[in-house]
């Protein structure tokens, strides 16, 4: 029967492997990559099954492309399909054991054939060649085929990464398995009771459309996923199929990977959205895999793009980093500005800007940091209009539509908020200063406060300096003035917080305004010398009148006049 588009089973891995299903890792998917950490993870855990601590153990989400419900392509899975594959083997390498020694050799020759069958699949007795129900990707499958399903002679020179990690894998798991000391019967009782208190949930889909979808599904839940991979093996698979020579797919495996390593703790899905969204008509997430197997269609097509996407990275990646050397003083501000507001939406704009205008680059960074404190830090707007508008204006440059970056900031006026709007959303401004990145933002403010009244640039990160709560988070009796809902209202409220000189901050806990007072005279902040100079008391009406003078600074410190009528 054709599969559905989308089907969800809760299956054991022993029932996976039944009834002639064979599973293959797509040919350009990555290598395997598993290490002591979790072959010792999965270790302890089937310990566990076997002591009959836990009834089962999940193995988690197992993404498979079918068309008969019997070949399945493993588009996210392949690491604990191989780890559970190098398992059986080590049992039936530990019965090979038993079977030179004489043990019970006949009962245990044929437990090898039973679970050969059951979990790897079999040798073909005339050429010995094996015909596995699973098949590895380009890299690894000739190692798993030839040398350790039949369990022959490992190699040891000349041997990739992901191939020494395979043969650890099979050597460590047989040591672990030869360490329990079982004998025939107890080691088949082992293998089959794992096999059958081992679940995965199978989500199986139709073609890889269906599968990306998955993947921004379950990535869109908290599970996340490698929907790189099948992006990878699309892209590939387009070059392979038009008979390439064959150094053209391993250079184009090393300029991928490069770009994965250059990428770090960056998603490489995310990066090429944006890399798309900068140079083509915008794409959502959830449709950019469509979106480029619609248009990559050609081997000229894919290196086209690598290409492109080489072009970008440096930039892509340096926007997470203000100290890289890629950015001088000007840009570096704007830069770390962005990252502490953790706005991103404005990146497709900044890679085709980049390309365009790099020597008034500065001038749109500035642009986008105030654009992004007025309308996400300040005005906690929705994203979706403004992630379409920073994409026309990329576009515009992409085409040249536009020549210079004035012209660019006059396209984003649709998502500059104004004076008026700004102004009351600032007077009202809480931030929950539990939160380490609210936390920084709240001094970057103040800090900014502070600079335009005294001409000194600030250090955000300078550890003499606290964060003051002029109403305590935990206040004592001496805060009256503010019933519980009062202080709900007012405690993480930017005008009531300050800075304050750590000295001088260790001995005031939450005394009352009376002992904070003098404390706030003595120090070197000329805003905070204010709270003491223009305030007797400290009671809301206070917090809400301090909040609003400094609503009317921050309209004129974060402005971009031309986008004010």
């Amino acid at each position: 029967m054709v599969a559905q588009n989308f089907q969800t089973q809760n299956q054991s891995w022993r029932q996976l492997m039944t009834n002639g299903n064979t599973f293959d890792v797509p040919r350009f998917q990555r290598d395997y990559s598993w290490g002591d950490d979790q072959w010792d993870d999965l270790w302890q855990d089937l310990l566990a099954l076997e002591a009959d601590e836990e009834p089962a153990h999940y193995m988690g989400y197992l993404v498979l492309q079918t068309n008969d419900n019997k070949a399945f392509h493993v588009v996210d899975g392949q690491q604990r399909l191989t780890t559970l594959s190098l398992l059986a083997l080590a049992v039936v390498q530990c019965l090979v054991d038993l079977v030179q020694k004489g043990a019970d050799k006949e009962d245990n020759k044929l437990r090898i054939e039973q679970l050969r069958g059951a979990f790897i699949g079999f040798l073909d007795p005339v050429s010995l060649v094996a015909r596995n129900k699973l098949t590895l990707n380009r890299h690894n499958d000739a190692l798993y085929k030839d040398k350790l399903v039949p369990l022959d002679k490992l190699p040891k020179r000349n041997l990739r990464q992901s191939e020494r990690l395979l043969i650890r894998a099979f050597e460590w798991l047989t040591e672990k398995v030869r360490e329990r000391r079982l004998d025939g019967r107890e080691l088949a009782s082992f293998l089959m009771s794992i096999a059958d208190k081992t679940f995965f949930t199978a989500i199986i889909v139709s073609d890889e459309l269906n599968a990306f979808k998955v993947f921004e599904t379950l990535n869109a839940r908290g599970v996340k996923l490698s929907p790189t991979d099948l992006l990878k093996n699309y892209l590939f698979s387009v070059v392979h199929r038009e008979q390439p020579h064959g150094s053209e797919i391993d250079d184009l495996e090393r300029r991928w990977d490069r770009m994965s390593s250059q990428l770090e703790d960056e998603h490489f899905t995310d990066f090429l959205r944006a890399h798309w969204n900068s140079r083509h008509t915008f794409v959502r997430e959830t449709d950019l895999f469509k979106r480029i197997r619609s248009t990559i269609k050609s081997r000229a097509a894919v290196f086209e793009l690598i290409r492109a996407m080489e072009e970008d990275i440096e930039c892509y990646v340096a926007l997470s980093d203000p100290g890289s050397e890629l950015w001088n003083p000007e840009e570096r501000a704007p830069i770390t500005e962005l990252r502490m507001f953790n706005v991103r939406q404005q990146r497709p704009l900044l890679l085709a800007a980049r390309r365009a205008f790099p020597s008034s680059f500065a001038k749109l960074l500035n642009a986008c940091s105030i654009l992004a404190f007025r309308y996400n830090v300040i005005g906690g707007l929705a994203t979706g209009p403004q992630e379409t508008i920073y994409n026309e204006a990329a576009r515009a440059i992409a085409t040249n539509k536009v020549s210079r970056t004035e012209q660019v900031i006059r396209d984003l006026k649709p998502i500059y908020v104004g004076d008026a709007e700004f102004e009351q959303a600032f007077s009202s401004k809480r931030f929950k200063t539990g939160d380490g990145r609210n936390k920084r933002v709240v001094r970057y403010i103040l800090s900014r406060l502070e600079t335009d009244q005294t001409s000194i640039v600030l250090d955000l990160d300078a550890a003499d300096t606290t964060l003051e709560h002029i109403l305590p988070e935990n206040p004592g009796g001496e805060w009256s003035a503010f019933n519980a809902a009062r202080f709900e209202d007012n405690v993480y409220r930017i005008g009531n917080m300050c800075l304050l000189e750590r000295s001088l901050n260790k001995s005031l806990g939450s005394s009352g305004f009376n002992v904070k007072r003098p404390i706030y005279e003595k120090s070197g902040f000329v805003t905070t010398q204010r709270v003491a100079e223009q305030n007797d008391e400290w009671v809301p009406e206070r917090v809400a009148t301090r909040q609003g003078r400094m609503a009317k600074t921050a309209v004129r410190l974060w402005s971009l006049p031309q986008l004010t009528p």
